[in-house]
């Protein structure tokens, strides 16, 4: 009787065990097969990110042959990959390949069709990073921080226990960390030593002497009539105008009302007209303590839980790209988009009676908030 009623239970697991060892015949029987280069290829990257990145083993998985990418997965990371990194170094190497051309003879060819130019771009880059590496000799290795190392843990336990089919997101995980913390140092070293120009401020804002500090003043200060000063809006610009090249620069901002960005050289600094794109301004500006916005028009509202105490503001004439950073969270606030064509002015502005805006000095970077060494020192 019993038997009879387990009957339903035992014809499917027969079933089951007999498809988990042709399963098994079947990847091994895959693992005997001769690699192609772009399988070789990802085994010999697990390897230099794990020379790279320590404190995490889980590469260790794929240099070692435990992890073995289908050739068609591995293809796809490189040429994707390959394109990233080239875009990061655009700036570098004005001339573009035709990457999607270069993929389309891939395919015709079945698969291998010269993946030497997508694989040395990945290369240049590892090379890149341990070269830096070998010079700064007395910095610890590049170590990603907690949370990325308990993502890593994460993904090397749902692979073990078959939940992915390969660790593919660990690997491009790395990459992510180290590429990102690689655009921050390039963002970074654009930076300028900022000085604020106080025949520029509002009469009622007050500069410190070293023109790196403004506040709002309890009073209007007498000053001699200039027409590039603000009258209306409590807002100065910096001594020196931009019109090419890459710049940089920090700013310890209040906690209530502040206002940064740039201004065209033609804008009208007089009266209070609204100071956004439309009149040649372009910033983000933080209102009541919560309200962060970009003004645009119309104006454009950001995250209220982005809110920064320090940001970084960084300008590429020629890119016609004007962004702002959260600089302890390294995280991006906004982007402006412009073809420039005049010079353009570092712009603050407070209300703040209290609490200074200070320009940092240039070369100043945030301390990591990690235990232990960091991937952004």
């Amino acid at each position: 009787m019993m038997k009879g009623c387990l009957q339903f239970l035992i014809e499917p697991a027969k079933k089951l065990k007999i498809r988990l060892k042709e399963s098994r015949k079947r990847v091994k029987q895959e693992k005997k097969e001769p690699l192609v280069e772009s399988q070789l290829f990802i085994m010999e990257l697990g390897r230099e990110l794990n020379r790279i990145c320590q404190r995490s083993n889980i590469l260790s998985h794929i240099w070692t042959g435990e992890d073995i990418w289908p050739a068609s997965v591995s293809r796809d990371f490189i040429v994707d990959w390959a394109a990233i990194l080239e875009k990061r170094v655009q700036y570098e190497k004005p001339e573009k390949r035709d990457w999607k051309g270069h993929l389309l003879c891939m395919l015709e060819s079945e698969g291998e069709y010269d993946m030497g130019p997508y694989r040395r771009v990945i290369l240049d880059w590892t090379r890149e990073i341990k070269s830096r590496a070998q010079v700064n000799a007395h910095k610890p290795p590049v170590w990603p921080g907690e949370p990325v190392l308990m993502m890593l843990d994460d993904l090397e336990f749902q692979w073990k226990r078959g939940r992915l089919p390969n660790l593919l997101p660990a690997v491009e995980l790395i990459m992510l960390a180290v590429l990102n913390a690689d655009i921050w140092n390039w963002i970074c070293d654009a930076s300028e030593d900022v000085i604020l120009d106080s025949e520029s401020a509002n009469p009622n804002l007050v500069i410190s002497t070293d023109e790196k500090r403004l506040r709002c003043g309890l009073e209007r200060r007498v000053v001699p009539p200039c027409p590039g000063r603000f009258d209306g809006w409590w807002c100065a610009v910096g001594r020196e105008a931009y019109s090419s090249g890459r710049h940089y620069w920090e700013v310890e901002v209040g906690e209530r009302d502040w206002r940064l960005g740039v201004a065209k050289a033609s804008a009208v600094r007089q009266g209070f007209r609204s100071l956004n794109t439309d009149t040649g301004y372009l910033t983000i500006r933080l209102e009541r303590g919560t309200d962060l916005k970009a003004l645009t028009v119309p104006a454009t509202l950001l995250p209220q839980n982005a809110t920064p105490r320090k940001v970084g503001v960084y300008l590429d004439y020629e890119l016609g790209q004007l962004s702002f950073y959260d600089v302890e969270k390294r995280s991006h606030l906004y982007t402006y988009n412009e073809n420039f064509t005049e010079e353009l002015y570092p712009l603050f502005g407070t209300v703040e009676v209290v609490k200074d805006l200070v320009v940092r000095p240039a070369g100043v970077r945030q301390p990591c908030l990690c235990p232990g060494p960091c991937l952004w020192t």
